[in-house]
């Protein structure tokens, strides 16, 4: 059965502009057909197709069926993102499917890329969170400057992933499960050594990934695995 995106479907039980058309035009569903819908907080809802008005199409919903989560944390990734956005893309789509909570884009001193637009990314979420029948849909945030994100409060657990020789240990042997935990991961020239000591005394504890050096993308998705398996 095909999944629809419809966060306010709790209130308005018609199918957003880009999902009825590709119900009505793509798919060729039709008045009577049964879709399932998700709001994206956690919420499932069984519909059949009740009215079609041009490019409207009203449901009726039929039952709502609560998916649990995963976790009782927040599991929040934040990351320089890489010139190529096609590096980007294929990121938050994998990560979407493994499991996540918050994205934040960080511009960082050794940033490839200092401007970033969300609308794309949404829509990659979105797609992945349907293919991968999620109920819940991570939040994307817009890009931060590196020394703004430190100022945000913080709960739970910090860490900074670098490249730099030091005596780290293996995010996978500290992370506790259970906490909220927020990972951080920088460009492909690495943090500065002065970002890295500036997160430190905030409370960010440097680890590390393993013995590869992995490209951003890579790193951001080996520690969203992390997360995920520690906590699930």
């Amino acid at each position: 059965m095909h999944v629809f995106y419809t966060p306010d479907i709790a209130v308005n039980q018609e199918l957003p502009e880009e999902e009825a058309q590709h119900c009505l035009r793509v798919l060729r569903l039709s008045k009577g057909d049964e879709l399932m819908l998700t709001d994206g907080k956690g919420y499932f809802y069984k519909a059949l197709i009740d009215d079609i008005k041009g490019k409207h199409c009203h449901v009726q919903v039929q039952e709502k069926i609560h998916q649990p989560s995963q976790w009782e944390n927040c599991l929040h990734i934040a990351l320089a993102p890489t010139k190529n956005m096609d590096r980007m893309e294929w990121l938050v789509e994998k990560a979407t499917e493994i499991g996540f909570d918050k994205l934040t884009f960080m511009n960082c001193r050794f940033s490839e890329r200092k401007i970033i637009k969300t609308e794309r990314i949404e829509k990659i979420v979105v797609s992945a969170m349907k293919q991968s029948l999620k109920a819940y849909k991570p939040q994307i945030n817009e890009m931060v400057d590196f020394d703004q994100f430190l100022k945000q409060n913080f709960s739970g657990q910090r860490f900074i992933c670098h490249c730099y020789e030091g005596g780290k240990p293996l995010l996978k042997d500290v992370l506790k499960r259970g906490e909220d935990v927020t990972v951080m991961i920088g460009p492909e020239g690495d943090f500065s050594k002065e970002e890295v000591e500036k997160a430190e005394n905030c409370g960010f504890q440097a680890v590390s990934l393993g013995k590869s050096r992995l490209r951003t993308e890579t790193a951001a998705l080996v520690a969203v695995h992390i997360m995920n398996m520690i906590n699930s």
